[in-house]
């Protein structure tokens, strides 16, 4: 199975990501994590991201497809893989498809996670993390045994900048100008799968395999 899932932050694909890849046995794959591996072992493309990322700059499409490519083709991508968040631009897309075009390979679904906003900015607004371990709770769903205190190593607990409202409000705009050109991209191709981010872990976890299970239209 090749999948992408897409959402604004706090939409929950993350949880359901991990999921799904150990459901069917699949690596998850984020920028994020890419970055920091590559910039761990000191690979080219690390290397050269690194130098991007001390200077405070964004680290150019060229460089972050170089890192997926690179990724998917190794063993460990032979049978699949979840892309969690990536591509945000037809660009990063259309870079995307033309690639596993070339190794006869095709996308099998991709998931586009919706949420109301109001209910975003509350499930992002209630987190709260560790300095120390970075564990990370929520007020509602996940809080510490004592308010304010991590239960694994006893620091206090804070709302991160990026987890206040108005933040939150910031973000959820810029995503949504980034992002609606790559629905209708997905949406044009037949391969867009709309789900409900709404409701508890296991009924979205419901609602995906059943989406995931649909025949890919051609």
């Amino acid at each position: 199975m090749r999948v992408i899932f897409l959402g604004p932050p706090g939409v929950g694909k993350g949880t359901q990501a991990d999921f799904v890849a150990q459901q069917y046995k699949i690596p998850k794959l984020s920028t994020g994590d890419l970055l920091r591996e590559s910039v761990s072992k000191g690979t080219t493309l690390g290397k050269e991201a690194k130098g991007y990322m001390n200077r405070g700059e964004l680290v150019p499409d060229s460089v972050v497809i170089g890192l997926i490519e690179e990724k998917l083709g190794s063993p460990e991508c032979q049978k699949g893989f979840l892309l969690d968040g990536f591509p945000r631009t037809v660009t990063q897309a259309d870079q995307l498809s033309r690639y596993l075009t070339s190794r006869g390979e095709n996308l099998d679904r991709v998931v586009y996670f919706y949420l109301s906003k109001d209910e975003i900015v509350r499930r992002i607004s209630g987190r709260r993390s560790c300095q120390d371990c970075k564990a990370v709770y929520h007020l509602e769903s996940v809080p510490p045994k004592v308010k304010g205190i991590c239960d694994a190593c006893g620091e206090s607990l804070i709302q991160r900048n990026d987890d206040k409202p108005e933040t939150i409000e910031s973000r959820l705009t810029v995503y949504q100008e980034q992002t609606s050109p790559l629905i209708n991209y997905y949406k044009a191709i037949n391969i867009l799968g709309e789900l409900d981010g709404a409701g508890s872990v296991p009924a979205v976890q419901d609602r995906l395999v059943a989406l995931l299970a649909k025949p890919r239209v051609e």
